[in-house]
């Protein structure tokens, strides 16, 4: 059975889990990644299930090759699975278009608004590179005024350890940021990856909201790179967040 958890937008969203699609092994079940080694027919269908669980046709779920960057895109209209452009970001005002963004440890970000809404994909990386300020920037340029978000399942604090290049990168843009990290074992530190979106957002004058699921710690539930990794387990599947208005 699918399982998609929500967060007080008024935007018809949804952050699904890995349950309740049909790929089979380190891709079940319902994974939603495009460019992984699970069964394209296995893939196809997951998403059609997602699509008609969000009362879309399948070719209007919409997602972008996600680099861990902070390029947006402003979507007018559907493209072929698979062909839209390099982002990690999208916003729309089109009825009926579904955002997509999937993850495997980075927080989903989901933005809604009068007439428009947006889905972002923010890594320490991508939200560092400033993808959370792209959105709301991009919503803001589409007419959006009063946004609110949803940061989604992602790795929590405790699952999240981080060695000192990754913390010293976070501090040179901002010292202040050290709140994010708790010590860990020598050189290493924990980093509040869904903090510190929050914190970005709250910067901008956008209230957002955390559905406070360690992805990391709940692998039946959840894929979770992090926790493949630790235990060798090699490539996985990736769940999707998405919304429409």
């Amino acid at each position: 059975m699918m399982e998609c958890l929500t967060a007080d937008l008024p935007a018809a969203h949804g952050f699904f889990t890995r349950q309740g699609g049909v790929s089979l092994g380190a891709y079940a079940s319902l994974n939603c990644g495009l460019s992984g080694a699970d069964a394209p027919v296995h893939v196809q269908e997951n998403r059609a299930r997602v699509a008609r669980a969000m009362r879309v046709a399948p070719e209007c779920l919409l997602g972008v090759k996600q680099v861990h960057g902070a390029e947006v895109v402003r979507v007018a209209r559907p493209w072929a699975a698979g062909d839209g452009p390099q982002a990690d970001a999208l916003v729309s005002d089109v009825p009926g278009l579904l955002l997509g963004i999937i993850t495997a440890d980075c927080a989903p970000v989901l933005f809604s608004a009068a007439g428009v809404v947006g889905a972002a994909h923010a890594g320490w990386r991508g939200a560092l590179a400033g993808v959370l300020e792209a959105t709301v920037a991009a919503m803001r340029a589409a007419g959006a005024t009063e946004i609110t978000a949803a940061i989604g399942p992602c790795i929590g604090q405790a699952s999240y350890e981080v060695a000192a290049d990754m913390r010293a990168a976070v501090l040179a843009h901002a010292a202040a940021d050290e709140r994010f990290f708790t010590a860990g074992r020598a050189g290493h530190w924990h980093f509040d990856l869904p903090g510190y979106c929050a914190a970005r957002l709250a910067a901008l004058g956008v209230a957002a909201q955390v559905v406070a699921q360690d992805t990391c710690a709940q692998p039946e539930r959840f894929f979770s790179h992090r926790y493949r990794t630790l235990h060798g387990f090699g490539p996985g599947g990736h769940q999707i967040s998405v919304i429409r208005l």
